[in-house]
């Protein structure tokens, strides 16, 4: 049997010399094609998450073969088939040849016991083949699979990558997603042949998934120089930026494992599932090239700033890796860990430049951050208390503990302010400034921040991270010229 090729609905025919009648049978690759993601790499950011072990068995495995290195990730993983990102646009095409009256097959190199986990849940397919810890179906052996089950010819399928030149040769259509022209060049040399169109993402994607509006803490590292008076200090100014530039790389790092490793917390979560590897507008396969391409740049600039702060930006490292592996889940170390990555930045400032932190500024940091790690928590504790979940995903809150959550932010944060004043009552500033009295106005304007946070948070008004709310946040903008122009007052002749 052959069907029209007219009507089929959900693409748009773009090239097709031969309009006349179709196969059958519509063979469907996975990764890259009807998911917008890499299983394998799924299945190993999965495994990851939940025993830091896995890469070791993983490179084990793979000296024995792929199909092996599959099955062992799939064993282990708990990969949510029902959340990933799945490309509408190859559905609609099953879909409509499904309508048309043909048979549709999945058939992927994921390992078979996923592939039937997809197929289940989609219910769209006929048949469901993938590989099966011995045989990696991917490539010529996809190719000599299909001929042998439907016959050179008879059948149509769709893929995405260089691999499935032979697959296309043999069969009967060729329908290719892809924006590569080299990739779309090989399904064109089929006599019969159409395009998808890829979703949009790609090198802009990747970039966003390296948050850099989150960059923005990293200016606590110039905290050091602005304290001491130095901001005008040529030498000490360029290795703070020194300092700003490596954290940024390396959190960058951080930042994209992190994402990898809680891929299916956030595509539960209401914001966070549109993250570019949750949401598949970025390739998961770069996530881990990139990151070791980032981390090797951070820690040489690092070097060049001394052992000192290389030191100090490799226990940051090994923390954020900690937290994102394991700590993130335990409750109140959480937040610790939190307002400890926060301060790590302003003993940095002072250790790249060699300028001291007072026990004012310590202090004072522990507390606020202290606190506003707790806003980070209690903004999502109410976003689980609107949605009416009985836990937060990933993490050990309850939404019971909102209460306790934004207590904690509060105190802390009066206790900075508490902090900010009794260092404004020490003979440290009528050393530093010419008109201390003038830093009272510090107070109430900090004072009132803190607290305009909190009752953001509390309204479920708050960002997930209260500092970048900050960076884009036109009062809390206005909070910090008021500050900036009290000391600027008070350091005037």
């Amino acid at each position: 049997m052959r069907i029209s090729s007219q009507g089929i609905t959900g693409i748009e025919q773009r090239e097709k010399t031969t309009p006349g009648s179709l196969p059958e049978v519509l063979a469907v690759d996975l990764d890259g094609t009807l998911l917008r993601s890499n299983m394998l790499h799924e299945t190993f950011w999965s495994a990851f998450a939940s025993d830091w072990r896995t890469p070791f068995g993983a490179a084990a495995r793979l000296g024995k073969g792929k199909a092996q290195l599959k099955a062992y990730l799939a064993e282990r993983s708990s990969v949510d088939v029902a959340v990933l990102p799945y490309d509408e646009e190859v559905i609609a095409f099953i879909e409509g040849w499904r309508a048309r009256g043909g048979k549709v097959a999945l058939v992927t190199a994921t390992d078979q016991r996923l592939a039937d986990a997809i197929g289940g849940h989609l219910g769209l397919f006929d048949e469901v083949y993938g590989s099966d810890g011995v045989r990696n179906l991917k490539g010529p052996n996809k190719a000599r699979f299909l001929v042998e089950r439907y016959g050179a010819g008879n059948y149509a399928y769709v893929g995405d990558t260089h691999a499935d030149a032979e697959v296309w040769r043999q069969s009967g259509h060729a329908v290719v997603k892809s924006r590569s022209g080299a990739v779309r060049a090989k399904a064109r040399a089929h006599a019969s042949f159409h395009a998808i169109e890829p979703p949009k993402g790609g090198a802009m994607g990747l970039v966003k998934a390296l948050r850099p509006h989150q960059w923005a803490k990293n200016v606590l590292v110039f905290l050091a120089i602005a304290g001491a008076h130095k901001l005008f200090d040529l030498d000490l100014l360029v290795r703070a930026i020194g300092a700003f530039v490596a954290f940024s790389l390396v959190a960058s790092s951080v930042y994209l494992v992190n994402d990898l490793l809680d891929l299916s917390a956030d595509r539960a979560h209401a914001r966070k599932r549109k993250r570019p590897f949750a949401s598949g507008t970025a390739a998961i396969e770069l996530g881990l090239p990139v990151t070791v391409l980032l981390l090797l740049a951070g820690f040489a600039i690092s070097a060049l700033l001394g052992p000192w702060f290389l030191l100090t930006i490799a226990i940051y490292f090994v923390t954020t890796t900690a937290y994102s592996l394991s700590l993130k889940r335990y409750p109140i170390i959480d937040i610790c860990v939190l307002a400890g990555l926060y301060t790590i930045r302003v003993i940095a400032g002072g250790v790249a430049t060699g300028l001291p932190i007072s026990v004012w500024l310590a202090a004072f940091s522990l507390f606020i951050f202290f606190s506003l790690a707790a806003v980070k928590r209690q903004a999502e504790l109410v976003d689980a208390v609107k949605a009416s979940k009985l836990t937060i995903h990933g993490r050990g809150y309850h939404p019971d503990d909102l209460e306790l959550v934004s207590q904690m932010a509060t105190g802390s944060g009066l206790v900075s302010v508490l902090v900010m004043t009794l260092y404004l009552s020490s003979d440290v500033v009528t050393q530093i400034y010419r008109h201390p009295k003038a830093l009272w106005g510090v107070t109430p304007v900090l004072l009132f921040w803190i607290s305009r946070v909190i009752f953001k948070a509390h309204r479920g008004e708050m960002h997930d991270d209260p500092i970048v709310f900050a960076a884009k946040d036109r009062v809390s903008m206005v909070c910090g010229l008021l500050i900036a122009a009290f000391a600027v007052a008070a350091s005037l002749p």
